[in-house]
């Protein structure tokens, strides 16, 4: 199943990071992201992207995961070429990530 179908994401942008978060519709589902949703599958998911370390931090009280992505913005808003590589653009990409369905978890 596709991640936005069970989340929603926010995201921001400072210099050349990017700050993603993923967010469950419902609180249930949050363990099912924090299973699956790790820094290495968002590193890989934007590899042509990111650059540098990619961070995830766990907010089960929120039901919540904040990603960082280090070297994610080609050098910054104010530096980069590229059209709207901003963080709120990268927030809709990551829902793109296909993920377990519920139903074939144990």
């Amino acid at each position: 199943m596709l991640l936005r179908e069970i989340a929603h994401a926010r995201a921001g942008d400072k210099g050349n990071i990017s700050n993603i978060s993923v967010i469950a519709y419902d609180p249930q589902d949050y363990a099912l992201l924090e299973r699956h949703v790790t820094a290495e599958l968002v590193k890989a998911h934007f590899a042509e992207i990111a650059t540098g370390e990619v961070r995830r931090y766990a907010l089960p009280a929120l039901g919540a995961l904040n990603f960082v992505l280090h070297g994610a913005l080609s050098g910054g808003v104010t530096r980069s070429l590229a059209l709207d590589a901003h963080g709120k653009t990268l927030g809709s990409a990551i829902l793109s990530i296909e993920i377990p369905d519920q139903a074939s978890q144990p």
